[in-house]
């Protein structure tokens, strides 16, 4: 009698603990916490490179007066390839050898990397940073089409309310751009084409798994150096970007190979964002980003003009950021609980 009462009490008590439920129950729930933090930390590894690398190509491209972003990127481009081939000799990363698949693997990424590297940094040096920032937006429209297109996702009424303000702000505060800089405008229009398109097509490489995200990195960058190169001496930025007169100055020669090693660290956070969550989300994250480099770009940046309508726009755009990151973040959290 007694032995059966304990045997009892022991049936209801594994019922009622998480450890007699199902102990999958426990392991699915760890691995969900594992993978919302990698995603949150991917994303924010990309939010902090992001703000980084703007800032130090403002003031190597602005403050310093350097002539030539194309030398940067080439710059950039370098550092990719010492680092990622010196991590394989290590056997701290792997990737493919080079064969004469790649190039067909890689296609159209390379041209996407570099046309979106060297328009990015153009921008940078002819528009202040709150007029960068702003119509930087204009990528969160292009990502959804690129998507779309590519990737077969739709959107929600809400979501496209929210990025229709984000660029009607863009519009406002464009209208009353005191420092206007035509070409600035259109590389920077140019810049969100293909920041969108390579995040779509970059989504669809890593989902395909060929080449992984570091071999993605290095035969992005060991494919277009040399025509970027042979580029830069046909146009003369390669002999400007030697003969520039600041070399000299320790203080520039940091904040230059910071700006170069930062370009792969970018490239990188933006790689392992769109891996782990999607680049919808990396253009959030950016988004959210550019928040924070306006306010300082009024504030620190030394060539914003400052006008009410200007101001107003900006701040309409920041709203719609805003607005639009949370409703895209609840609307991922409730798909998800769904699909359990």
């Amino acid at each position: 009698m007694m032995a059966e009462l304990h045997k009892r009490r022991h049936e209801v008590r594994d019922r009622n603990s998480p450890e007699g439920a199902s102990p999958g129950v426990t392991r699915d729930t760890s691995g969900d916490r594992s993978s919302v933090f990698l995603k949150l930390l991917a994303a924010g590894f990309y939010g902090v490179s992001s703000f980084v690398i703007v800032v130090v190509n403002k003031s190597v491209l602005t403050s310093y007066r350097f002539p030539s972003s194309t030398c940067v990127g080439i710059g950039q481009m370098l550092a990719t390839i010492v680092v990622l081939r010196t991590g394989k000799m290590l056997g701290i990363v792997s990737f493919p050898d080079m064969d004469l698949s790649i190039p067909q693997k890689m296609f159209p990424l390379p041209l996407l990397y570099v046309g979106n590297q060297i328009s990015g940094l153009f921008g940078t040096q002819r528009l202040n940073l709150p007029m960068f920032t702003v119509l930087r937006r204009f990528s969160i429209f292009l990502t959804m089409v690129f998507e779309g297109l590519l990737l077969k996702k739709s959107f929600s009424t809400s979501v496209k309310i929210t990025v229709f303000t984000m660029i009607f702000g863009a519009f406002i505060a464009a209208s009353a751009d005191l420092a206007f800089d035509l070409e600035g405008y259109i590389f920077i229009m140019l810049n969100n084409v293909l920041t969108a398109a390579s995040g779509a097509y970059m989504k669809q490489k890593l989902d395909s798994k060929d080449l992984g995200k570091y071999g993605l990195l290095y035969y992005n960058s060991l494919i277009m150096i040399f025509p970027t190169v042979a580029h830069a001496h046909y146009t003369g930025d390669l002999q400007m970007g030697l003969q520039y007169d600041g070399w000299s100055d320790q203080l520039f020669v940091v904040q230059f190979v910071l700006s170069c090693v930062m370009g792969f660290v970018l490239m990188y956070s933006i790689m392992l964002c769109t891996q782990y969550n999607s680049a919808l989300t990396t253009s959030i994250v950016g988004c959210i980003k550019n928040i924070l480099v306006t306010y300082i770009g009024m504030a620190f940046g030394g060539d914003y003009i400052f006008t009410w309508t200007n101001f107003i726009g900006l701040n309409i755009s920041i709203a719609g950021s805003l607005v639009y990151s949370y409703i895209t973040f609840t609307q991922e959290q409730t798909s998800k609980k769904i699909k359990k």
